[in-house]
């Protein structure tokens, strides 16, 4: 009889266990399911932001309201990705606290949370690329509006100038005629989206180094985002100096 007691007892543990587990995996994937929804709506922002690029660029003097719709995305987009990024990184934690245990619902959690993590880089890097485009585009547009004022300039000089955070490095000796003062505006107008874009893109550039360091386990995904990353830092600035101007800019972020 006390052999049959324990039997029942031992029953009536994995019957708790059971349903302790069909709850935790209910709740995991709900969690699952919101994450992949703000993954969703992230990449339809970034179509959204795509479109407000090509208006920008396509106006000599865009709407302010259209300014301000990019600058309303550009903030969801970094709010919802905040909010993936940190959740990917709790079920890797998470992840890795069960990982003694070897079990189906480890692997689907493993499997989940991989697909998510790729899902996730493939979005922000469209996002980067239309960044980095748009930036590109920008300059060629600082570019010809210079031409036009009669000043030459080399692609080094307008690094430089976007550097300095100073368009009146070329625009101070501009000759006072209509067509000048237009191209004037033009070029401190795409100065000033550039400034702040470059801000976003260090935000993404930082993020990417995060989701490597949560993804580095997943086989070629590492070296997808490094290679990611560093197409980034060639469009942005020089490979050799993107340390030191990483480190720059968040040392300005925390004060």
């Amino acid at each position: 009889l006390p052999q049959k007691q324990l039997t029942q007892d031992d029953d009536a543990d994995e019957v708790v266990i059971a349903i302790d587990n069909t709850a935790f995996m209910d709740e995991f994937f709900a969690e699952i399911e919101e994450t992949r929804q703000n993954i969703d709506k992230i990449s339809e922002h970034v179509e959204e932001a795509k479109k407000l690029y090509s208006i920008i660029l396509s106006a000599p003097i865009p709407e302010p309201k259209t300014k301000d719709d990019l600058e309303q995305l550009t903030t969801e987009i970094k709010k919802r990705a905040n909010n993936v990024r940190n959740r990917l990184k709790s079920m890797e934690r998470h992840i890795e606290e069960d990982e003694v245990r070897s079990s189906a619902d480890l692997r689907i959690r493993k499997s989940q949370h991989s697909v998510l993590s790729r899902k996730f880089v493939e979005v922000m890097t469209k996002y980067n690329e239309a960044q980095v485009d748009f930036r590109e585009r920008s300059k060629g547009r600082i570019q010809r509006q210079l031409e036009i004022t009669g000043k030459k300039t080399t692609d080094e000089e307008l690094e430089e100038m976007l550097e300095s955070g100073n368009p009146a490095i070329f625009t101070s000796g501009i000759i006072d005629s209509q067509i000048s003062k237009q191209a004037l505006s033009e070029i401190e107008g795409r100065h000033k989206d550039i400034v702040r874009l470059e801000s976003s893109i260090k935000e993404l550039h930082d993020m990417f180094m995060d989701i490597a360091m949560l993804v580095e386990n997943q086989g070629e995904m590492l070296d997808n985002i490094e290679l990611n990353v560093m197409h980034t830092v060639d469009h942005v600035e020089k490979a050799r100096e993107e340390t030191k101007r990483a480190v720059k800019y968040q040392g300005q972020a925390r004060k």
